[in-house]
């Protein structure tokens, strides 16, 4: 029983860590990327989807993204919401084809981005750290209930700790691994 709740713990800390990397994709760096473009969302045919669903992503280049819908009459929509998301880039539209050049990013604007890096590490620490109470909470109830020896559950929730503080040194190096890349000239 006590494996279970730490296989529980493990798993859910794999999802914590999964959500962080992609968040961590979306952060803008040097160079061009098309997950930079995954959270935007276009309101056309009066529904609103991911933008990957009416159009075709590319960085053909390190510096340029393009956006080619299928339909060339949302091809507004899509200036719409790329404008609109919080990305700063301005979209060159020729009627077929969205160009959004990546330019290159000021020393200041590389501060607030490693600031959003350390504010998603913390926030997975934080999930990280509730994942590890909720497995202290599972076995403290079954060594309540006499379904596992006391002795075995403080080794179980040593065992927590220790999955916790793997997976919290994890989710400090993906972040140390996007700021050296943000930081990167």
């Amino acid at each position: 029983m006590k494996d279970d709740v730490l296989n529980e713990s493990k798993r859910k800390m794999d999802k914590v860590l999964e959500a962080m990397a992609r968040d961590l994709s979306r952060v803008r760096t040097g160079r061009a990327s098309v997950a930079l473009l995954e959270g935007i969302k276009v309101t056309c045919y009066g529904t609103t989807m991911p933008i990957a669903q009416v159009a075709s992503l590319a960085a053909p280049e390190p510096r340029l993204l393009t956006v080619q819908p299928w339909d060339p009459t949302v091809l507004g929509d899509i200036e719409k919401a790329i404008l609109k998301s919080d990305l700063g880039l301005t979209p060159m539209n020729d009627g077929k084809i969205i160009r959004l050049p990546i330019p290159a990013l000021t020393t200041e604007r590389r501060k607030e981005l490693v600031k959003m890096v350390k504010k998603m590490e913390e926030e997975a620490k934080v999930a990280l750290r509730n994942v590890r109470r909720e497995a202290n909470e599972d076995l403290k109830e079954m060594k309540k209930e006499k379904l596992l020896p006391e002795d075995e559950a403080h080794r179980g929730q040593e065992e927590v700790q220790k999955i916790t503080d793997d997976y919290i040194e994890k989710a400090e190096g993906q972040a140390a691994e996007k700021e050296k890349e943000i930081m990167a000239f």
